[in-house]
């Protein structure tokens, strides 16, 4: 039985919530409110897109954003989370350039966890830039026209005679200037300039935004061990624990001994923290906490716990015999999420039928710096210090379990040394909160070690993905089936959740712009078995390395160039409603701001082709691959240059890789992220799995868990911004952190039939090509 379900436009932003630009208060804070601009918000009167739609909206007031101390420095307190992606330097870039300010002479703090103040908080999604770009420059431009006509009425002036220049406020005429602090505190007693009163900047006129030369905010402290990241915490009096978990999801405390901890030298306590229910969304596992003097005697005192575990319902999880369900799911009729044409009467009729289907493991995110946090209690309120990528979700999660109020906790906001989406959720925030509570509200740092975080991550979801094709007689596509199967993020927060999200589904299974008349795509339901959790890019990366792959099945079943397959399977330049195609997610973006536009994609596609020299006399065992997506409102294609020797080893002469993000602000932090994301999508393919085994994870430290090593990275990465030096900045801004990952795979994978005639269907690939 096949059934039908429509893909609820109301699921918008439900997939993870998007943050906002935050300023805050210094020696003296210039106070305005401006509303946020229609094109935030618009999508008629319940619909609510982009930073408005998201939990506790957004926010461009700078009474909260911006200060002033008497010295002219400017203060910009930013709400994002900066792991590497450049947030904190951009958004700098965009005030300056609308304050007319000097660069140099801004400085950045982090916010708080707050969002009733601040804001939405959360930094995920690819959001931060596309959600506040018009936001922050009002923010600078008020900033500038109050300044600008404070020094016109201290001159006796028109303001139409004053101007900012580079951190000066000038009156040409009388050669008069002030400095920003000279003026501040007689600007902030002005009127505030409504928004159709503001001049914004013409981009022409940048400084900033659009350098290629910009250096990161952070970079002098990071390389120089100066910068704070969450594990770098000391507090006063500052106690360290480790937590030995539930190997197994759902699992609970049987007994415990631990009188030989308690032996070890420098530990101070053992805490047994109860489990929460599954699903238990971003709470702890069961566990035994061991609090000592330092971390060495911590992790000692743990190996010495003996713990019986019951472990639960999921006691045995296997992905052998778990990949077993999957395929046989996905070979059955499911839920059907997106249906045009009527794809069982053409199939039949087709000349040729292409079958495949290809699995995708689950994967951690192993980002550098595992979850850390701080913690201490006192006069009943909990202070936190923690690497987490949504302060307000740790915040409310350690007030719940803490019984307190959410004002009664503060999350200090830490840098973190990568995340990948893991540290959106803060479980080791919760815990590091117990384990303070434990010991009379000392302060508490809870450090995870690789094994930790490894063995007890919220995992990349696992899939098989079916796919299904009719050819005519002359190699068209007539017919398109795919069946995807995999548990669910949803998994985590309700019972009996079996089928992907609407913004899973989103994430490049509906919303194929294939040029097809009969197209069905189906969502068989399964259960999880472990805790499932964003990952850069999240469903991008298994839809994607499947249908990409397939694409170049289809060319080779036509007898085609897979480049122009692809580029006539997208068909003519269309602009498509995502509505259109099942999506009513789409990225939590206005549809009529961001539709699904066909030409840019073909256009990337084209450029990654050209520059990589696509259609070059064959060279024996070396192949390229050509792969095209869009993901994150950015359009994304990578053509991947594989060699492989005669033992089957792989080596990479070249990557391209390309995106069209729309307007762009800082081009050396798109570079580092689709460099970063070819690492990272090589990685994946040729290595990523965690594996489970009666409930466990198999793989607990980079001796099983692989990542890529400089001697097997690509000797060379080209990267190509679309539109780069373009100054039309009224176009919306795509995403740029995640989308260079999902054409990887699919490329990678293309370019190795194009090298041996080989297929790859299963990821990772390994030893696949030995022999």
């Amino acid at each position: 039985m096949i059934h039908e379900r429509n893909i609820t436009p109301g699921m918008a932003n439900v997939s993870r919530r998007a943050a906002l630009l935050g300023l805050g208060t210094a020696a003296f804070v210039l106070a305005l409110r401006l509303p946020v601009q229609a094109d935030e918000s618009t999508g008629g009167a319940d619909k609510k897109y982009a930073g408005a739609g998201m939990p506790n909206g957004i926010r461009n007031d700078p009474k909260l954003f911006l200060s002033l101390a008497p010295d002219g420095t400017v203060t910009f307190i930013c709400i994002r989370s900066e792991m590497g992606q450049g947030v904190r330097t951009g958004l700098t870039m965009i005030v300056a350039d609308e304050l007319h300010a000097d660069l140099a002479r801004m400085k950045v703090q982090q916010a708080d966890g707050d969002e009733p103040k601040w804001g939405n908080q959360d930094t995920d999604g690819s959001r931060t830039t596309r959600h506040h770009f018009t936001a922050v420059r009002q923010v600078g431009a008020a900033m500038r026209q109050m300044l600008e006509a404070a020094a016109a009425q201290k001159w006796g002036v028109p303001a139409s005679e004053v101007e900012t220049v580079n951190h000066e406020i000038l009156h040409r005429p009388s050669n008069r200037k002030l400095g920003f602090g000279d003026i501040a505190a007689a600007a902030a007693a002005l009127p505030v300039p409504p928004p159709d009163q503001l001049k914004l900047t013409d981009p022409a006129k940048f400084r900033y935004i659009g350098r290629d030369d910009q250096k990161i905010v952070d970079g002098f402290n990071i390389v120089t061990g100066r910068a704070g990241y969450g594990i770098d915490t000391k507090l006063d009096g500052l106690l360290y624990g480790v937590v030995l978990r539930a190997p197994v999801y759902g699992g609970t405390i049987k007994s415990y001994d631990a009188t030989e901890t308690l032996k070890v030298p420098g530990v101070v306590k053992v805490v047994v923290i109860d489990p929460t229910p599954i699903p238990s969304e971003f709470m702890p596992l069961a566990g035994v906490g061991v609090v000592a003097t330092n971390t060495w005697a911590a992790i000692q005192g743990r190996e010495k716990l003996k713990v019986e575990w019951n472990d639960g319902p999921n006691a045995s999880y296997d992905s052998a015999t778990y990949k077993t369900e999957l395929e046989g799911l996905a070979r059955k009729p499911g839920l059907v999420v997106r249906n045009q044409g009527d794809v069982d009467t053409a199939m039949p009729k087709a000349v040729k039928k292409v079958v495949a289907e290809y699995y995708i493991p689950h994967l951690a995110q192993a980002p550098m710096e595992p979850p850390a946090a701080a913690a201490r209690i006192v006069d009943g309120k909990c202070e936190v210090w923690a690497c987490v990528q949504s302060p307000q979700a740790a915040r409310e999660r350690v007030a719940k379990r803490l019984g307190l109020s959410n004002d009664d906790v503060k999350v200090n906001v830490t840098l973190l040394g990568g995340a990948f989406g893991r540290k959106s959720k803060p479980d080791y925030a919760v815990e590091a909160a117990l384990l303070s509570k434990a010991v009379d509200g000392k302060p508490v740092k809870v450090t995870w070690t690789r094994e930790d975080d490894l063995g007890h991550s919220y995992y990349h979801t696992v899939s098989v993905e079916h796919l299904e094709a009719g050819l005519d007689a002359s190699g068209k596509t007539v017919a398109y089936l795919h069946r995807t199967v995999a548990p669910t993020i949803f998994s985590i927060f309700k019972p009996d959740q079996q089928h992907e999200a609407p913004f899973e589904l989103g994430m490049g299974a509906v919303n194929v712009p294939w040029n097809v008349a009969n197209l069905r795509v189906e969502n068989p339901g399964v259960e999880a078995h472990t805790r499932i959790g964003w990952f850069r890019s999240v469903s991008n990366i298994p839809h994607s390395f499947a249908i990409q792959s397939f694409i170049a099945e289809l060319a080779a079943a036509a007898g085609r160039d897979p480049k122009d397959y692809l580029i006539e399977l997208i068909g003519p330049d269309r602009i498509i409603d995502p509505g259109e195609q099942a999506d009513g997610w789409n990225h939590g973006e206005d549809p009529k701001l961001y539709p699904y536009d066909t030409g840019r994609l073909k256009r990337v596609i084209e450029r990654v082709a050209k520059e990589a020299g696509w259609g070059r006399k064959p060279i024996q065992g070396r192949g390229l691959g050509i792969a095209g997506l869009r993901s994150f409102a950015s359009y994304t294609a990578a053509c991947v240059d594989v060699a492989v020797s005669k033992d089957g080893q792989i080596s990479f002469p070249r990557v391209d890789i390309g995106i069209d993000c729309g307007p762009v602000v800082n081009p050396d932090r798109i570079r580092s992220q689709l460099e970063g994301a070819v690492i990272q999508g090589i990685s994946l393919a040729t290595l990523g799995e965690i594996s489970f085994k009666n409930g466990r994870a198999v793989q607990t430290n980079f001796d099983g868990y692989e990542v890529t090593r400089i001697d097997a990275a690509p000797r060379e990465i080209h990267v190509h911004i679309m539109d780069l030096g373009s100054k039309d900045y009224t176009r919306p801004l795509g995403g740029v952190g995640e989308p260079g990952v999902p054409p990887v795979a699919p490329a990678l994978a293309n370019a190795i039939f194009a090298a041996t005639g080989k297929r790859i269907r299963n990821l990772p690939i390994r030893d696949q090509l030995a022999g």
